[in-house]
């Protein structure tokens, strides 16, 4: 199977700034603005918003 172009990986950091980060992957079509999440940052210990880094 091929990668497809509408499903890239993403790759979210850290908005706590411990530079702990997540990949994961986005539906260009069905949401094509900067993805933003509230997943565990373990360096920090809670739950924090991670956004799309390019």
């Amino acid at each position: 199977m091929a990668r497809s172009d509408t499903r890239p990986v993403v790759l979210l950091r850290s908005t706590a700034g411990t530079g702990h980060t997540y990949a994961t992957r986005k539906n260009r079509r069905t949401s094509p603005d900067r993805l933003e999440l509230r997943k565990f940052d373990p360096v920090e210990g809670r739950h924090v918003l991670f956004r799309e880094t390019r």
